[in-house]
């Protein structure tokens, strides 16, 4: 069996000194967010609020500068993703283009992709979806049959993306469909397209709405019917697809939004419980923290990889499966805990409102960014274990 292994970077002083130019910027702009607010955590979307951070620098942030970045360390940017993500901060609408569709151009990207698109991100005013899962295929991703067929101009595509977050508000797509034959190689004949929505609704691509069991909408069905995308949409080689789609998962997996999505409320039972909570809640609580500090050094190590330029895949995927694991214990742990109704009604307790939220939001937990099973297959396979 092999050994996975982790290293925690030690603590670097200029990355504790940004942590609190970032508590000050959250306690600027965050003053009249209330509790259920903030347990929406990276799914709250505010465009100001993301150019905001765009003009701090705080997007793009390891980026060549020539592209809009700022060349700071892996762990300057986690700094800032946990404090943005433990204050409930609105990040969403910049989320997904600096945590996976700007590395992804970045480095498969031709330069005119790069030059064109990354400082829009960074300046918090461009947004991204992904264009992965479809109907009838789970997580199983080399299951995709959206095609793009060459034609004179470029690339026909067609096909049916679902579960897709954010589409309806978002200026970019990557788009991962078949482009060629498999061979008896499901991971073979794939590749990713850079698709503009705006251009393409109306031509081709129809973006239908998906709520979820709160009635909020977030995800999307993605219909795809003879869209034509120019040749220079191509994003990457041809047949690289599964690749290029794999690294940008391991940029998914292993932020600290994978263990710190439920974190609003286990701030909220601590408040609630007070330093008089009884035994049994204080036992539970600490057990609660304890686990959420241990999946903090873990993806703090995988900061700490992306930095050194190594391949953490197999440790992000253990970071995601045991975050999502924390983040569902911690819901029904403060269910049994305290006497509050889950209740979103106004002049509901902020605990109640909270709790009212992540019952209906937890089970998603362990299905974004791959399914449980898919993460435990990896992980097996990763050690030898099959």
């Amino acid at each position: 069996m092999q050994m996975l292994t982790f290293a925690t970077p030690p603590v670097d002083a200029g990355a504790e000194a940004l942590r609190g130019e970032v508590r000050r910027f959250l306690a600027d702009e965050m003053p009249g967010r209330t509790p259920l607010q903030r347990a929406a955590s990276w799914s709250g979307s505010d465009p100001a609020f993301s150019r905001k951070m765009g003009e701090r620098g705080w997007i793009g942030m390891t980026w060549p500068k020539r592209y809009g970045g700022h060349e700071r360390s892996a762990l300057d940017r986690y700094v800032v993703l946990e404090e943005m993500l433990a204050a409930g901060a609105p990040v969403g609408h910049h989320w997904i283009a600096d945590r996976q569709s700007g590395p992804s151009i970045l480095r498969h990207g031709t330069e005119a992709q790069r030059q064109q698109i990354l400082p829009r991100i960074a300046a918090g005013a461009c947004s991204f979806c992904i264009g992965m899962s479809e109907p009838d295929s789970g997580s199983d991703l080399a299951a995709a049959r959206t095609r793009a067929q060459r034609v004179q101009r470029g690339w026909l595509a067609n096909g049916t993306k679902l579960w897709t977050s954010g589409a309806h508000q978002a200026d970019y797509m990557i788009l991962f469909c078949r482009t060629g034959a498999t061979e008896g190689d499901r991971h073979g004949g794939a590749s990713q397209f850079l698709v503009d929505i705006e251009q393409a609704r109306g031509s081709g691509l129809t973006v239908r709405p998906i709520l979820d069991m709160r009635g909020a909408h977030h995800f999307n069905e993605v219909v795809i019917e003879d869209l034509l995308l120019p040749e220079d949409a191509l994003l990457g080689r041809e047949g690289d697809g599964w690749a290029q789609v794999t690294a940008e998962l391991a940029f998914e997996r292993s932020s600290p939004d994978r263990f710190l999505s439920a974190f609003a409320l286990l701030t909220e039972a601590v408040r609630a419980l007070g330093p008089a909570a009884p035994e049994r809640a204080a036992v539970a609580v600490g057990r609660l923290v304890s686990h959420t500090l241990a999946l903090r050094r873990l993806s703090r190590s995988v900061a700490g990889m992306l930095q050194a330029g190594k391949d953490p895949a197999l440790q992000a995927a253990l970071v995601k499966d045991l975050g999502n694991t924390l983040e569902q214990d911690t819901v029904e742990t403060v269910r049994l805990l305290v006497d509050a109704e889950p209740s979103e009604e106004d002049g509901s307790p902020p605990l109640a409102a909270v709790l009212a939220h992540l019952v209906l939001t937890a089970p998603s937990f362990s299905l974004r960014g791959g399914t449980r099973e898919i993460l435990r297959g990896i992980i097996a396979r990763g050690l030898g274990l099959r």
